[in-house]
């Protein structure tokens, strides 16, 4: 079992930035990607971003690409969502995800696919 506990999220003007946090416990010596996802009010939850176990690699959503940067401290069990220029349709509860992946692989994009969630941080930007 791995739990997740996500942390950072606030009320932030347009054209600001926030730094998500995810801590993990339990079974972390395991190869997992972890992933970010979202949830506005009344729309279903959409993926976001995701990194490799091992490699740093990479993979965002086309909304998100160039603003948000996703990256991950395996010696801390930490994993992080930089985000800048932020708008207001950025606004959601953000989600971290662990899915069992080999080193190099990123995680999936459908959100089904991931063993472990977070229970979640808001994030608000104000226009």
């Amino acid at each position: 079992q791995v739990q997740l506990v996500e942390s950072g999220g606030g009320l932030v003007q347009a054209g600001g930035s926030l730094r998500l946090s995810c801590a993990a416990s339990g079974r972390t010596s395991s190869s997992y990607a972890m992933g970010w996802f979202r949830q506005a009010p009344g729309k279903e939850r959409e993926f976001v971003a995701t990194v490799s176990w091992r490699g740093g690699n990479t993979y965002y959503a086309d909304s998100v690409k160039g603003r948000f940067t996703i990256s991950r401290d395996n010696a801390k069990n930490t994993v992080y969502l930089q985000m800048n220029s932020l708008k207001s349709e950025d606004t959601a509860v953000y989600y971290c995800a662990a899915a069992y992946r080999l080193g190099y692989s990123t995680g999936p994009t459908d959100g089904s696919l991931y063993d472990y969630w977070g229970q979640g941080t808001q994030v608000t930007v104000s226009s």
